[in-house]
């Protein structure tokens, strides 16, 4: 499937009435997976800001929205220094 029908596909599911309520989700999952969820999430934005073929386009709005899950999850989980020093070591090499 080329990527502008994706990209119609995923435009329309995301305008579908009901799209913006809220849903309450209760995880209980091990830090490593918080961790390895919060880093999937980041990478899936980025890669969308630099290929420009992400099938997926994410909204300004979407895209504080995701970022507030990562930060909320990280601090949840007690993770958000370790987080910053793997991020400070990654930006080194």
């Amino acid at each position: 499937m080329a990527i502008s029908s994706l990209e119609t596909i995923y435009d329309t599911l995301l305008a579908v009435p009901g799209m913006h309520d809220t849903v309450k989700i209760d995880l209980k999952i091990p830090r490593k997976t918080v961790l390895l969820l919060t880093e999937v999430i980041t990478r899936g934005m980025e890669q969308k800001s630099e290929s420009g073929k992400n099938p997926i386009h994410i909204s300004k709005e979407s895209e504080e929205e995701l970022n507030t899950i990562i930060s909320d999850s990280l601090e949840k989980a007690g993770l958000t220094t370790l987080n910053s020093k793997l991020k400070a070591l990654t930006n080194q090499g």
